[in-house]
C-alpha cells in the first residue's frame, strides 16, 4: 500500500545530504555578503523565490508580538511544508527554504509561553529538525516529544519522517542505557505510536527492527492483525540467526506467539521444537483442533525424531508418530518413479568407463568389503537387493556366498547391511535377519545385531524389538558382540532421551573393567539416545571416567567417542556447556582439549555464531608438533567452524572462505580435516563450485587429505545421483587403481552419490532448511571424527562405522495424502526457492519452476507450491508428508 502523495510529500530522502542542503555557516555567509545573496536570488526561479519570500514573511509573523498572527502562520507553514512536492533525489523546498531560520525559530520556541502555539511550532521544528546533519542533536526527537505526540498528527507528515524519527528514538534508547540514569518510558510511548503506522505502510520491518532497538519485541503482538502477521513472522524469523542471546530466543518465542495467536499450529511447532522445550512442543501439538491437523503435526515430529512425554490415543496419529507407514509409501514412490529394480555395485560403477587397468592388482576382500557398501547405500530402504536378499526363487543361497566373500569385520559389515536394504521395514526386516543370529561365526552374528539397530531407525514400535534382542548382549562374553549390541541401541533409539536404554549403557561406562573401545562407544550410544538433554548423571560418569583412566586408555583410537558422546549430550544447548568444558580443562591429557572443542562446537552448532567461530578459527592458528599427538583439537575445530556455522547462508560463505585459507595455510592436521568439514556444510547439496574444489583436494600429494576429499565429495553429492560427481569419481577409480585405501572410498562415495537410487538425502536440515534434526548430525558426526584418523579407524577394519550415516538418511520426496491419510496424487509446481523476506504483496516464492504430479523429489534448495487452489494444505511448508483438505471455496466456484 502505497502512502498518499500528501504523506509522502515530506518524505523526500534523508535530510543530512550536505550536496542539497545548505549548511548552517554557508547560510550565514550568504547573509553577510549581499552580492551572493543577490546572485543566489537571481539563480531562483519565479516560483522559489515566491515560495521564499511567502516563509520569510509567515516566520516573521511569528517573531511580531501581536500572538493573534501567530496561530494562522503556524497553519500556513504546516500546510506548505505537507502539500510540497519533490523529486526522490531532492529534499521538499519548504525545508529547504526555511534551513537558514531554523536556529531562529529555535530561539523563538524558548521564549513563548506553553499552550497551543507554542505545541504546534514543536511539531515544525520536529520536521525541520531532520534537515540537521549533526546526528548528536536528535532535534526531530526533542521537538517531537515536545510538540504533539497524537498518532494521526505524526502520521501526516509522512513516511520518511516516520522513518527518520524512528532512528533518533533508538540512537536516544541507546543513550539513555548508556548513560544508566535517564528514563526510557517516554520513548516506548512514542514508538509504540509510530508502529501501527510502520505496518499499515508495508514497513513491517521498521517497525520491527524499532522494537528490536528498544527491548520491548513481545508489545508487537498487540498491532499485527491477519493481514500483516504472515510478513511480519516471516522477517522476524530471518533476523534469529543474526541475533545474540536472549534476542534470538526473545524473537522465536513472540513469533510463536504470533502464530498460535491466528491459529496456525503446523507453524508454531517448530519454533517450539527449535526452542528445544518440550513441554511447548507438547501443548502445541495438544491445541490442534482436528484429527487431521494432529496427524500432519505428527508427521514432523517422526522427522524430527522426537518422541512425546503423553502417548497419543489416536491410532492414525501413532502411526504418524511412529513413521510406520514410511516404508510403504518409500516403496510406492520407487514404483511411482521406476527405480524399484534392484542395482548392482557393478551397475554404479560403470567400469566400462573407466581406464581398463583399473581393476589390475586389487585386493578381492578389500573390493568385495567396498560393493558390500554400495550394495547397502543403493538399495537402502528398498527391501530387496541382489547381494543379500535373495529372490523367492533363489532362496539363500546368494546371501550366505556373499557374507563369506568378505573378512572377519568384512563379514560383520556384509551381515548388518541387510539392516540398511530393509530400513524402516521392521517385521519383513527382523525376518531376514533373524537367521543369522543363530551363526556360530561371532563377526556373521555381530553383523546381525548391528542390523536389528540399523533396520529400526527413524521408525518406532510397540514391540520395541531393538531393546528386546540386543540388550541381552550388552553383558556378552564375547567383545564384538558386546560393541554390535551397544551400536545397535544407540542407532536404534537416538534422540529417544529413553531412560531406560540409557540404564543399560550406563555401566559399561564407568567400570575400569571394561575395555576402552567399548566404554567409548557404550558413551556414544548413550549420548545419542540423550542427544541435547545435558544428562548430569551422564556427564558425570563420563567425565570420571576421562579422568580415572590410564593415560594407554585415554590414548586408544576409539576413546574420541567417548568425548563425541559427551559433547552429543550438549547439541544445541550453548551457555548450558560451561560448567563441563571447566571440567575439561583440568584434564592433562591431550584428549581433555580435543572434547572441549567437540563439546564446544556442538554446544553452539547450527547457530551461527560468529565470535565462536573466530574461537574455533583461532585455535587452527598454532603450530603444533603433531609428534607429540597433541594437535588433533585442532581437526575437531575445523569441523567446529562447519557445525557452528552450518544452516545459516552467509555464515557458511565465510566459513568455505576460510577453509581455502586454512588448505593453504594450515598444519597437515587441518589440511585433513578442511575437506570433511566442507562435506558437513553441503551434505547433499552438490553445489559446482564445490565440487571443483573437493575434486581438487582428491588429488593432494597427502594420501589422508585426498582420502577425507573423496569421502566429503560422497556426502555432498549424496543420494542426488549428480552426473557431473559420478563422472569425477570414474575418473579417480582410474587414478588410484593402484591405491586399495583410495579406491575403496572412491566406490563408497560412489555408493553414497547413488544412495537409495537418488531419492534420499543426507542432510540434517528438514521443513524449508530451517529444522536442524539432531539424530540426524549426530549420525553424521561420527563417521566424520572416524575419519580425521581414517588410517586407524575406517581405513582398518572399524568401517563398519560408515553405517552411523543411516540416522541421517531420509527420502527426499513430497507425499501428498488425504485427511485419512491415502496417497492423493494433485499437481504441484516444484522450483529454486526465492527470499520473499521484506518483500510485499504476496510474492512468487519459487523461480524456473515445473508442473509435476505428487510424488515428487526435491532438491536441497527446491521448494514446492500447490499448482491449482483445489485443495489447501495443512502446513506451508510442502515437504515430506503433506495432509490436503478440500477448498470449500473452489467447489463453490466449480458449482
Amino acid at each position: 500500500m502505497a502512502p498518499a502523495p500528501k504523506e509522502s510529500s515530506v518524505a523526500g530522502k534523508p535530510v543530512d545530504s550536505k550536496d542539497v542542503l545548505p549548511t548552517k555557516n554557508a547560510a550565514e555567509g550568504s547573509a553577510k555578503n549581499p552580492n551572493d545573496k543577490k546572485k543566489n536570488e537571481e539563480e531562483l526561479s519565479e516560483e522559489d523565490q515566491q515560495l521564499v519570500s511567502e516563509l520569510e514573511m509567515l516566520v516573521e509573523r511569528l517573531k511580531e508580538s501581536d500572538t493573534s498572527l501567530h496561530g494562522p502562520a503556524l497553519e500556513s507553514l504546516r500546510t506548505t511544508i505537507r502539500t510540497s512536492t519533490s523529486s526522490m533525489t531532492s529534499v521538499p523546498k519548504p525545508l529547504k527554504f526555511l534551513r537558514p531560520h531554523y536556529d531562529s525559530l529555535v530561539q523563538l520556541y524558548d521564549s513563548w509561553p506553553a499552550g497551543k502555539d507554542k505545541i504546534a511550532l514543536a511539531d515544525i521544528l520536529s520536521v525541520l529538525g531532520m534537515t540537521y546533519a549533526d546526528g548528536t542533536r536528535r532535534d526531530c526527537l526533542k521537538y517531537r516529544l515536545l510538540g504533539s505526540t497524537e498518532e494521526a498528527e505524526i502520521a501526516s507528515w509522512g513516511h520518511e519522517y516516520v522513518r527518520h524519527l524512528c532512528a533518533e528514538i533508538g540512537q536516544e534508547y541507546n543513550h539513555r542505557m548508556d548513560e544508566g540514569d535517564q528514563p526510557t518510558e517516554e520513548l516506548l510511548t512514542l514508538a509504540l505510536k509510530l508502529v501501527p503506522f510502520c505496518l499499515k505502510h508495508n514497513a513491517d520491518h521498521d517497525a520491527v527492527d524499532l522494537l528490536l532497538e528498544l527491548e520491548s519485541i513481545e508489545s508487537i503482538v498487540d498491532y499485527i492483525d491477519k493481514d500483516t502477521y504472515r510478513r511480519v513472522c516471516l522477517y522476524m524469523l530471518s533476523c534469529v540467526n543474526l541475533l545474540a542471546p536472549p534476542d534470538d530466543a526473545q524473537f522465536l518465542t513472540t513469533v510463536r506467539t504470533l502464530y498460535r495467536k491466528f491459529g496456525q499450529p503446523a507453524q508454531s511447532l517448530p519454533l517450539a521444537i527449535r526452542m528445544g522445550n518440550m513441554d511447548l512442543v507438547q501443548e502445541d501439538f495438544n491445541r490442534s483442533k482436528t484429527a487431521a491437523e494432529k496427524k500432519q503435526l505428527a508427521f514432523l515430529l517422526a522427522r524430527q525424531q522426537l518422541v512425546l512425554a503423553q502417548e497419543e490415543s489416536d491410532l492414525d496419529v501413532q502411526k504418524c508418530l511412529a513413521n510406520a507407514q514410511l516404508s510403504e509409501h518409500f516403496i510406492k514412490l520407487a514404483h511411482d518413479l521406476d527405480v524399484y529394480d534392484a542395482k548392482t555395485p557393478t551397475d554404479i560403477y560403470k567400469t566400462h568407463f573407466e581406464n581398463s587397468r583399473a581393476t589390475a592388482n586389487v585386493d578381492s576382500a578389500r573390493q568385495n568389503l567396498a560393493s558390500t557398501f554400495v550394495n547397502a547405500f543403493v538399495n537402502a530402504g528398498f527391501g530387496h537387493d541382489k547381494l543379500m536378499v535373495p529372490s523367492d526363487n533363489d532362496e539363500g543361497s546368494a546371501s550366505h556366498s556373499w557374507i563369506y566373500k568378505n573378512k572377519d569385520h568384512g563379514m560383520m559389515s556384509a551381515t548388518a547391511s541387510l539392516g540398511m536394504i530393509m530400513l524402516w521395514d521392521v517385521d519383513r526386516g527382523l525376518t531376514e535377519i533373524d537367521r543369522y543370529l543363530y551363526s556360530t561365526d561371532e563377526h556373521v552374528k555381530a553383523g546381525a545385531l548391528l542390523a536389528i539397530g540399523l533396520v529400526n531407525v527413524g521408525t518406532r514400535s510397540d514391540m520395541d524389538p531393538a531393546v528386546a534382542l540386543l540388550s541381552e548382549y550388552v553383558t556378552s562374553q564375547t567383545e564384538s558382540l558386546q560393541f554390535a549390541s551397544i551400536m545397535g541401541l544407540g542407532l536404534a533409539y537416538c534422540g529417544s532421551n529413553r531412560e531406560d536404554i540409557v540404564e543399560i549403557l550406563h555401566p559399561s561406562i564407568g567400570k575400569q573393567s571394561v575395555a576402552m573401545n567399548l566404554a567409548s562407544m557404550s558413551a556414544l550410544s548413550a549420548g545419542m539416545v540423550a542427544v541435547g538433554s545435558c544428562d548430569a548423571e551422564l556427564t558425570s560418569t563420563i567425565l570420571e571416567t576421562l579422568t580415572e583412566r590410564e593415560d594407554f586408555d585415554l590414548g586408544n583410537k576409539f576413546a574420541p567417542f567417548m568425548g563425541l558422546g559427551l559433547a552429543l549430550l550438549y547439541l544445541g544447548k550453548q551457555d548450558a556447556a560451561e560448567a563441563t568444558l571447566a571440567v575439561l580443562k583440568a584434564i592433562e591429557h591431550p584428549i581433555g582439549a580435543q572434547i572441549g572443542v567437540l563439546v564446544h562446537a556442538c554446544a553452539y552448532a547450527g547457530t551461527g555464531n560468529v565470535l565462536k567461530v573466530q574461537e574455533m578459527l583461532h585455535l587452527c592458528s598454532d603450530h603444533l608438533d603433531s609428534a607429540k599427538n597433541n594437535d588433533r583439537h585442532q581437526a575437531y575445530a575445523v569441523l567446529g567452524v562447519a557445525l557452528i556455522a552450518m544452516g545459516e547462508e552467509v555464515g557458511s560463505e565465510m566459513a568455505l572462505r576460510a577453509f581455502n585459507h586454512l588448505m593453504h595455510y594450515g598444519e597437515p592436521v587441518i589440511r585433513r580435516a578442511v575437506p570433511l568439514a566442507i562435506g558437513l556444510l553441503c551434505a547433499s547439496n552438490p553445489l559446482v563450485h564445490i565440487l571443483e574444489t573437493l575434486s581438487k583436494y582428491s588429488h593432494d600429494n597427502d594420501s589422508e587429505v585426498a582420502v577425507n576429499a573423496i569421502f566429503a565429495m560422497g556426502m555432498v553429492g549424496a543420494g542426488t545421483n549428480n552426473a557431473r560427481l559420478a563422472q569425477m569419481l570414474r575418473h579417480l577409480a582410474s587414478y588410484y587403481y593402484r591405491d586399495p585405501n583410495s579406491l575403496f572410498m572412491v566406490r563408497v562415495a560412489q555408493g553414497l552419490v547413488h544412495m537409495g537410487k537418488g531419492t534420499m538425502t543426507l542432510n540434517p536440515y528438514h521443513a524449508d532448511r530451517t529444522l536442524l534434526s539432531p539424530s540426524a548430525l549426530a549420525g553424521l558426526l561420527v563417521p566424520l571424527i572416524a575419519f580425521t584418523d581414517a588410517k586407524n579407524l575406517i581405513l582398518s577394519n572399524s568401517h563398519y562405522l560408515l553405517y552411523y550415516l543411516v540416522r541421517a538418511m531420509y527420502p527426499r520426496f513430497l507425499i501428498t495424502l488425504d485427511e485419512d491419510l491415502n496417497p492423493l496424487n494433485v499437481s504441484v509446481r516444484v522450483g529454486q526457492a526465492v527470499d520473499v523476506v521484506g518483500q510485499a504483496g504476496k510474492p512468487k516464492t519459487i523461480t524456473g519452476f515445473q508442473t509435476h504430479s505428487t510424488p515428487v523429489l526435491l532438491a536441497h534448495s527446491e521448494r514446492a507450491e500447490l499448482a491449482t487452489d483445489e485443495y489447501l494444505a495443512l502446513t506451508s511448508i510442502l515437504e515430506g508428508f503433506v495432509i490436503l483438505r478440500k477448498n470449500p471455496d473452489f467447489m463453490e466456484e466449480e458449482n
